[in-house]
């Protein structure tokens, strides 16, 4: 499929109706588990549910469900559980258990080995980092595949803009293990708002509107202008930008480029990588859909992630469900399928999908 040009007076309509708001807004090598823990670990999980939770008082209440008879409860550190840890307790297969606060120190972040007595183990978080400055910074793992499979804590973030940063703040993100900060946002928001880059974390920019690979699109951009102007009328949007910034960010040739960085850039890293826009709902938003739908996880569960940004936020109005699906709805008429937006349009090969999938699922 070849990208189209733009003449001067569409773009020019464009930009005024549609772009400015878009603007603001190797395969894993063979390995043999050698120990017990890695043994367990290379286990099909079994929870069907897994979830942590802190409370304001700094209490944890885990849940989860599974066919186990029971599970063994470890906090640990660090993401992959390498560390020593500290036992909880147990509780059925299918239970909770409560941390009190007090129980475990309240400036670091805690994940939970959840151990079945059958199958493997499953590491679980609370998902905010609690970060003041980036209300929106949270992880996006924790959540479960069509194919039975959990996408893994501690490896990939979400935020908005990292220009607040405290010091504390900033070593908290060090703490996570991120290694990698990738800026979706345009040049003016970039220049006005710099990110605070802790010392060790290496900074990209993936600029979803960039002009640096053309002014092209997929379908003709009036096209989809119309359509996109229609469809948020018809759906009620309470914002005609977003309805046509989603569509675009799909439609528009630069933003494959920035997309297709993105998940290069979280598969190739070997820490942990962040990515974020300004509000972290948007440009963040359509990635990590991407992100999750190329996982595996279903639709529904994409949406309520994507949804979640109201509650961090703090706006139950900073994202519509519509706006989402009209991204997804233009994949699906200007490719057909998803799959062949990532291979056609986001021009990722089937090696580098396959080993974003090793590293972020669990067995």
């Amino acid at each position: 499929m070849q990208p189209r040009r733009l003449t001067a007076a569409a773009l020019a309509t464009l930009v005024l109706t549609g772009t400015a708001a878009l603007a603001h807004p190797a395969l894993a090598e063979p390995h043999t588990p050698a120990t017990t823990a890695e043994r367990a670990a290379a286990q099909p999980v079994p929870f069907t549910q897994a979830a942590a939770h802190l409370a304001t008082d700094g209490s944890y209440t885990l849940s989860w469900s599974s066919p186990a008879a029971h599970v063994q409860v470890t906090a640990h550190t660090k993401p992959d559980a390498s560390d020593p840890g500290t036992p909880l307790g147990s509780a059925a297969g299918t239970g909770t258990l409560t941390v009190p606060a007090g129980a475990l120190a309240a400036d670091r972040r805690w994940y939970f080995e959840l151990t079945p007595d059958t199958g493997g183990a499953y590491v679980v978080a609370e998902r905010s980092l609690g970060i003041a400055s980036a209300k929106n910074f949270r992880d996006a793992g924790g959540y479960r595949t069509s194919d039975g499979r959990w996408v893994k804590y501690g490896i990939v973030y979400r935020s908005n803009k990292l220009s607040g940063l405290t010091a504390a703040e900033q070593q908290r993100v060090v703490d996570q293990g991120i290694t990698h900060d990738i800026d979706l946002r345009n040049y003016f928001e970039r220049k006005d708002e710099p990110d605070k880059v802790p010392a060790g974390v290496t900074y990209q920019v993936a600029d979803v509107v960039s002009l640096a690979h053309g002014v092209s699109f997929h379908d003709p951009a009036l096209m989809t202008l119309a359509q996109a102007i229609a469809a948020g009328l018809f759906s009620g949007s309470s914002d005609l930008g977003q309805s046509i910034g989603y569509p675009f960010m799909v439609n528009f040739v630069g933003a494959d480029h920035a997309f297709k960085d993105l998940l290069t850039a979280v598969n190739s890293n070997t820490g942990a990588t962040v990515y974020h826009c300004s509000a972290g709902k948007d440009r963040t938003g359509w990635g990590t859909a991407v992100l999750l739908t190329l996982l595996g996880v279903p639709r529904a569960t994409v949406e309520a992630d994507f949804l979640a940004s109201n509650d961090y936020t703090g706006n139950p109005d900073a994202v519509e469900l519509s706006w989402l699906r009209a991204a997804f709805a233009e994949v699906d008429h200007i490719y057909g399928s998803f799959d062949a937006y990532l291979h056609k349009g986001l021009g990722l090969d089937d090696a580098t999908i396959q080993s974003l999938r090793n590293r972020l699922l669990t067995p």
